[in-house]
């Protein structure tokens, strides 16, 4: 009877809306949508100015974070000195059928951070194959990480990234971090720049609001030479938009290749079932449970939880980027779904 009542509200909510539509249509003039009318032109003009102040905005936003608020952040950060320092990071690390040599060089470069940011750390590895496995000791027993170092290893059934992250997150939560401790979330294509955590870390304290931050972001793409090029223009409109949004602290979306959160957030229940069973209730078909789009779902759940997010753009990370067509427009064209949900 509840269902049978929430779908007849939704209904309703729908007809209300294509109403208001029809009655706000009926009110144009006929010829609006005659290509030879000035009302035509002015309809594609007004669209067009929409679109590309919005952009122009995002530009200057974006420079005056880069060149004048950041900067300046940064030399509060660097005066704060050990004061700003965590008491534990925790590096999670998720993998599943990656190849081995993407696989070596991620784990070379977390480990690497691990040993030379200086703090109590722990890595994390969330992994599905025996092979994977073998390769992180192996790794592991090479740098001879020192005692301030620990590894902790997850077995996980393969059935997706986002169970996989909410066995990480639980598995930290059983190490019981305190406040002040910070949990990187990687992902398995994902190659650490060289100090990363050094440079993410300060920020939970210079805001005790901030929850989640996200880093800047470089490619090495698997493919043409136009796809490449491709990658690095939506790479670089994806860091104005992020300096543009870090400038009033409310970045949109918490990037799954590496972004950092409080200890405090990532072992808190509610936010461990939002990664893990984020759905949408479709009124005719039911509930759809999301099996990608977890760094949508763990920025939505900050934002409902009350905190702030942040983005650092000197922080530097590296993906290997396979397409997934060797066509350049079906390539792109799936990945714009993709990216856009």
């Amino acid at each position: 009877m509840q269902r049978l009542q929430t779908v007849l509200l939704q209904c309703a909510g729908w007809l209300l809306y294509m109403s208001l539509l029809m009655l706000i249509a009926l009110a144009l003039p006929a010829d609006i949508f005659d290509s030879q009318s000035k009302h035509f032109i002015f309809l594609v003009g007004a669209v067009g100015i929409w679109r590309y102040s919005m952009g122009a905005t995002h530009f200057i936003r974006g420079m005056i974070f880069l060149y004048g608020v950041y900067p300046y952040l940064r030399r509060k950060v660097q005066k704060m000195g050990d004061a700003a320092a965590p008491s534990h990071v925790y590096l999670m690390v998720t993998s599943f059928r990656i190849e081995a040599l993407t696989t070596a060089q991620v784990y070379s470069s977390v480990i690497r951070e691990a040993i030379e940011c200086g703090y109590p750390t722990t890595v994390v590895c969330s992994l599905v194959e025996m092979s994977d496995e073998l390769l992180v000791k192996s790794l592991w027993a090479r740098y001879n990480p020192p005692a301030h170092v620990k590894l902790d290893i997850v077995r996980i059934a393969g059935t997706g990234k986002r169970d996989g992250l909410a066995y990480g997150f639980r598995a930290i939560s059983r190490m019981l971090p305190d406040e002040n401790a910070v949990v990187a979330v990687i992902d398995g294509d994902t190659v650490l720049g060289e100090g990363v955590v050094r440079k993410t870390v300060p920020w939970f304290k210079l805001f005790p609001n901030v929850g989640g931050l996200t880093t800047n972001e470089f490619c090495e793409v698997r493919g043409g030479y136009i796809m490449s090029e491709w990658h690095k223009l939506r790479f670089a409109q994806r860091h104005i938009n992020m300096c543009s949004m870090a400038l009033s602290k409310r970045v949109l979306t918490m990037t799954g290749r590496m972004s950092m959160f409080r200890a405090s957030v990532v072992t808190n229940p509610e936010f461990i079932a939002d990664v893990e069973s984020d759905s949408l209730m479709h009124w005719r078909l039911g509930r759809f449970k999301f099996l990608t789009g977890d760094d949508k779902s763990s920025w939505f759940s900050l934002m409902r939880l009350g905190y702030d997010t942040f983005y650092v753009p000197d922080a530097a990370i590296n993906t290997v980027e396979h397409p997934p067509e060797k066509s350049f427009l079906k390539a792109s064209r799936k990945l714009m779904y993709r990216w856009y949900g």
